[in-house]
């Protein structure tokens, strides 16, 4: 995936923060009814000392702890899924709010005969410059075990109904034969845009019998994956690409555990998996994507990318409060810590190694010294952001919050 885009996913590893203010809340209204405590001040002092009580009551008895914990997971998942559904929920209104001032247009062109063409799943999409449509597909409907895939590579299923997706051998009864240098050429160039990312991928998936023991091949295919995933509209879809990139980016590892490319991709794929699992799983996956992205900053300590998402890794962990620290310490065992100024340190290697890196990388080290309170520092970050154009979305979504961080500034002269 491109730097720019890498990854919103990183962080919906650490600690799923509203699930576990949601635990709190629903705590205190069990052993409080009476107060009808609105759920902001759930993150009150009082709430702090409740919290603190809680864990006095869990092991006040050396029979009651486990029970407890295992029925307090329980509740956490449940709550974590519906907060899944809220998100989804409004990611469907904002669809819509954004179709709507469109129906207009659209009628128009309906009539017209010029009607805009709708945007599908990358997965739906047909091949572009290939004369041949796929032959065949792979049907996933196992739960989340690993099977064997068509290419020879152990990939994981979903847990989910029957669904469709495309064969992970050669994708067309054409294949332009390449060898191997000249292939990673053209996967290389054809990646650096975006609207290309797809035949990039389909050509690796054409070589996969004739390379798929060859390690730059293997990483390669690995972050084409998560390309993948970044590009599907539909759920499930990006939940396949996403174990399949993870079980292939674990391969690729235990044969090359010196290749940094090899650990930064599988990282990444880590982050994506980590979206459809439940809480206690994506604390997991936030330990393995931290223990790997270690590893390749190690091995590939002038890569600005690394620093990027380590930055944003750090950022995100030293946002979660107290209160939820302990709780999810408390159910789950150690969880990450850091501090905003670990993740400024990272985020400025990261500017250091490639000025200009990306907007996001401007946008979150402009919200670290927000943090910090240096007014002048944010402005100058929030500045330099704003000169590098929108290409993406995620370079669309680090301008929106360049200008809530300079209306937080005008706020507080």
């Amino acid at each position: 995936m491109p730097h720019s885009k890498s990854k919103e996913l990183v962080f919906s590893l650490v600690v799923g923060s509203a699930g576990v203010s949601l635990l709190l809340w629903w705590y205190h209204k069990a052993r409080m009814p009476q107060a009808g405590m609105s759920y902001p001040k759930c993150l009150s002092l009082g709430s702090m000392l409740d919290s603190v009580t809680l864990q006095e009551e869990m092991h006040h008895g050396p029979g009651t702890v486990v029970p407890f914990q295992r029925r307090q997971l329980q509740i956490l998942e449940k709550l974590d899924e519906l907060l899944t559904s809220v998100e989804e929920l409004r990611e469907e209104v904002r669809v819509l709010g954004d179709t709507i001032p469109r129906l207009e247009e659209y009628v128009q062109g309906e009539l017209t005969g010029k009607a805009p063409a709708h945007r599908i799943s990358p997965q739906h999409r047909t091949r572009r410059k290939r004369p041949f449509p796929a032959p065949s597909i792979v049907t996933s409907h196992n739960s989340s075990e690993e099977a064997e895939s068509e290419g020879g590579y152990s990939t994981a299923n979903t847990d989910t109904e029957e669904q469709s997706f495309p064969a992970e051998k050669a994708l067309n009864t054409y294949i332009e034969e390449l060898d191997l240098e000249a292939l990673l050429q053209k996967v290389d160039s054809l990646r650096k845009n975006e609207s290309e990312q797809l035949e990039s991928f389909e050509l690796l998936c054409d070589h996969k019998e004739k390379c798929k023991d060859e390690i730059e091949f293997m990483w390669r295919l690995t972050r084409s994956y998560g390309d993948m995933c970044e590009m599907s509209t539909n759920k499930e879809e990006k939940k396949h690409y996403a174990n399949i990139g993870k079980t292939l980016g674990e391969k690729a590892i235990s044969k090359a555990p010196r290749n940094g490319q090899c650990h930064l991709w599988y990282a990444i794929l880590c982050g994506h998996v980590s979206e459809y699992e439940g809480l206690q799983n994506k604390i997991n996956y936030g330990h393995l994507f931290k223990e790997h992205l270690d590893k390749a900053i190690e091995l590939l300590p002038e890569e600005p990318l690394l620093y990027y998402l380590k930055g944003r890794y750090c950022y995100t962990v030293s946002q979660l409060s107290w209160i939820e620290r302990k709780m999810a310490a408390t159910l789950f065992g150690k969880i990450p810590s850091s501090t905003t100024k670990e993740a400024l340190e990272n985020l400025l290697k990261a500017e250091d190694l490639s000025p200009g890196f990306s907007k996001s990388n401007y946008m979150y080290i402009a919200k670290c010294y927000f943090n910090l309170e240096q007014r002048d520092k944010t402005l100058k970050f929030c500045d330099l952001a704003s000169l590098l154009p929108c290409v993406t979305k995620a370079d669309m979504e680090a301008e929106k919050e360049v200008k809530r961080l300079k209306a937080s500034l005008k706020g507080v002269q």
